[in-house]
């Protein structure tokens, strides 16, 4: 096309696009165009900036491994992660959240009424609850996938000090649908803040912190797996979570218990278990399928 103009140059990449294989690629390439199209023209970006904003993405690469992935930093700080994930969620059921960069598959299996804390650093924490569908059935044959940052704030693929399975789980739940196990209190923590990323942040004034939290994906025979975690209600950054991952029904109150007779069956035979120790009860329900 000839004589383009910032007004006509949207229509003319979507033109060019008109014999697209796929209709949902060219939708969504054609729509993503759309966007920067009119973010240029409303804010009259420079070539300065544009050329800023590529040398944060080529620097990216350098920040990228198998441990890290700078891109996928960007999209979690920018809410593009959790966005995805909210307009993808089911509209019932306990909320999804964020599935984050540290879950591993082929986690050691974890005995009902298990230990993860192993007396390492850190306050011990019990969890117990129960999966039911929503008309309160047991979800039968359910597994657990549980992992979490240790009593020093980092998950074992950040610590050459912890085994690279630390805190790290599958459990499969008893046939009523409960769940017990104990572990460590999860602390709060920034996420890698040395990259371009980072500088993002500090450009707007924003911190690099994640409220504490346990991960979770609750698989069952027939239906979806549910990514999810779930929040201590007295940490500090839950109002300013750096990549948008709280909601509302994921935030539980963690309180102290000192009477061992109060705990789950399952753990209150075991006196390795020091007292008093943190509790959360985890009601968890699957969305229809």
């Amino acid at each position: 096309m000839r004589n383009l103009t910032p007004q006509t140059i949207t229509q003319a990449f979507a033109d060019y696009a008109k014999n697209a294989p796929s209709a949902r690629t060219r939708t969504l390439l054609v729509g993503l165009a759309d966007h920067l199209h009119r973010f240029v023209r409303e804010n009259r970006v420079t070539p300065a900036e544009w050329d800023a904003a590529i040398g944060a993405l080529t620097r990216a690469t350098a920040f990228t491994d198998d441990k890290r992935n700078e891109y996928i930093l960007f999209s979690d700080l920018l809410g593009v992660s959790s966005l995805i994930d909210m307009v993808n969620a089911a509209k019932s059921g306990t909320p999804s959240s964020v599935l984050g960069p540290f879950h591993i598959e082929g986690a050691p299996e974890l005995a009902n009424g298990g230990d993860l804390w192993r007396g390492q650093v850190g306050e011990p924490l019990v969890v117990s609850g129960r999966v039911t569908d929503e008309a309160g059935t047991p979800a039968k044959g359910c597994v657990l996938a549980l992992w979490q940052n240790a009593g020093n704030g980092l998950y074992a693929q950040q610590d050459k000090d912890q085994s690279p399975t630390n805190y790290h789980a599958r459990l499969t739940v008893a046939p009523d649908g409960t769940f017990a196990f104990s572990t460590v209190r999860p602390v709060s923590y920034t996420v890698p803040d040395d990259g371009p990323a980072g500088d993002m942040l500090r450009a707007l004034g924003r911190d690099a912190w994640r409220p504490a939290h346990l991960h979770m994906i609750i698989q069952a025979p027939g239906r979806a797996p549910l990514i999810t975690e779930f929040f201590p209600d007295d940490d500090t950054y839950l109002d300013r979570d750096a990549v948008f991952g709280v909601r509302a029904n994921l935030v539980l109150p963690f309180r102290r218990m000192s009477d061992r007779a109060a705990l789950p069956a399952i753990l209150a035979a075991r006196d390795t278990l020091p007292m008093p120790v943190w509790s959360a009860n985890l009601q968890l329900t699957l969305p229809n399928a």
